[in-house]
């Protein structure tokens, strides 16, 4: 899923391609992406972007006589930008095309799910009712984020990644803002000493605006491809890593799978060298199941 410095880099292409221009047509291609009826997609036609902006992950293009076009890409749905009037959404993967006089922005999702969506809305309190709920993590004092922190005993992976609380941040970013803090994924919220929030917060800011500013700089001559958007970067720390050394420490990063997802850590950073359960894995081995890095590394 797309998340916040993600987010934000789409933002800084689509700005000087769509603000001050007019949607000359909304195509919608997919039977499942359009989630609203109520104003149809035609009353968006011929508007002009005001501004385009976000809220949590989703991207929010405001319109003149209080429209509003949401899109939440979701886990799959990416942009594309073709420099061509009139472009129709591509084959299979295409949900919806925006048309405007010099271009079009293209909606594709990969997944066969299609999880991704499009509310076309009118007035403020619509808008506002699209909000989560979360605090924005770049503009918000230590104390606030103290307060959230604190606001519910979950473990830090839970807390960072829950909309309510935090805003933007992800499964990808949470682990590599959780090895920046050098903090563990399951260690409770109530737990936590104000040094270590404190610690925290200072990773999150860092680890979130560094990446937004990488992408940016990234992608400044050119709009980035379905591709260039993704949950596993090269230059990641520990998301994405399993098995492949922490470039803090040199211990091999390891991980919690469940469900789609699974969390990346390094034992040694994070954990004081105790090895986390891995659901299935630890099933399977049950007694033979290493409680440390180093009994790991001893049978290897």
């Amino acid at each position: 899923m797309p998340e916040l410095p993600d987010i934000e880099l789409y933002l800084a292409v689509l700005r000087p391609r769509v603000v001050g221009k007019r949607l000359t047509r909304l195509r919608v291609s997919s039977p499942f992406v359009l989630r609203t009826f109520e104003p149809p997609v035609e009353a968006l036609h011929g508007q002009c972007v005001q501004r385009v902006e976000r809220i949590g992950k989703r991207v929010v293009f405001a319109f003149s006589d209080d429209l509003y076009l949401v899109i939440h890409l979701m886990i799959a749905g990416r942009f594309r930008w073709v420099d061509k009037p009139g472009a129709k959404p591509p084959g299979k993967v295409g949900l919806a095309s925006f048309e405007f006089e010099h271009g079009t922005l293209l909606l594709v999702e990969s997944s066969p799910k299609k999880r991704a969506s499009i509310h076309v809305l009118r007035g403020i309190n619509d808008l506002k009712a699209q909000d989560r709920g979360g605090i924005d993590v770049l503009t918000c004092t230590l104390d606030q984020f103290a307060q959230r922190l604190r606001a519910e005993n979950h473990t830090l992976k839970r807390s960072l990644t829950d909309p309510r609380l935090f805003d933007g941040i992800g499964n990808a970013y949470s682990d590599e803002i959780l090895h920046a803090a050098r903090l563990s994924p399951v260690r409770l919220t109530s737990k936590l000493s104000d040094d270590e929030i404190a610690r925290l917060f200072e990773a999150t800011r860092a680890t979130l605006t560094t990446w937004t500013d990488r992408l940016r700089a990234q992608f400044a001559a050119r709009f980035p491809g379905p591709g260039d958007v993704t949950a596993f970067r090269p230059d990641f720390a520990v998301h994405g890593k399993f098995g492949q050394p922490c470039p803090v420490c040199g211990t091999l990063v390891q991980r919690i799978r469940y469900a789609e997802n699974e969390t990346n850590y390094c034992p040694r950073c994070q954990t004081d060298g105790k090895l986390l359960a891995d659901r299935s894995l630890s099933r399977l081995l049950k007694d033979d199941w290493p409680e440390s890095i180093d009994e790991w590394e001893a049978g290897s």
